[in-house]
């Protein structure tokens, strides 16, 4: 699961990207911007808001306060305030928020899945509802239409490819 963390709370903050992924073993997999990261987590005591970390070899002991996405958290004698967002919180929060504008500029997998085929090309105008690609997701294929007429500026993706959940496909200007 891909997490979103902002550690300022200024608006212009790029957030870091925290990857997690449970091993068979019971291990985490942890990649922070795309650098792993060998973490082992321990709760201390029956409190799931006190933990005991070893990051890259150094012991760091947690205290997590409030509920996500903002999030409290003491660490060595300091406290600081994150926002801490999943993939899928960011998604509810974008179909929650609606309207239109310079979002619907942007067209984004509304799921993960696989990109099937692609039906526009840089320089193509499109007319708002026309059908730009198809991704399948649980062997269904969704075809995802553009929201706004425009000119597509840029493709991120290829046929095949696999993609996360609000994972930038095609921009318009």
């Amino acid at each position: 699961m891909r997490y979103f963390v902002n550690l300022s709370s200024a608006a212009d903050a790029k957030p870091v990207y925290v990857d997690v992924t449970a091993l068979p073993s019971g291990a985490l997999s942890v990649q922070l911007d795309g650098k792993p990261v060998e973490v082992d987590v321990a709760t201390l005591g029956a409190s799931t808001s006190q933990l005991s970390m070893i990051i890259d070899g150094k012991v760091v002991d947690l205290t997590v306060e409030g509920s996500p996405p903002d999030l409290g958290i003491i660490a060595s004698g300091h406290r600081s305030y994150v926002r801490v967002e999943s993939e899928r919180q960011r998604a509810a929060a974008a179909a929650q928020s609606g309207g239109g504008g310079k979002a619907d500029k942007l067209l984004k997998s509304p799921m993960p899945g696989r990109v099937v085929k692609v039906m526009v090309a840089v320089g193509d105008e499109v007319a708002p509802g026309q059908a730009v690609m198809v991704v399948e997701a649980m062997k269904m294929e969704n075809e995802l239409k553009a929201k706004v007429a425009g000119k597509v500026s840029e493709i991120f993706v290829k046929a095949g490819e696999p993609v996360e959940a609000n994972a930038k496909l095609v921009a318009f200007g």
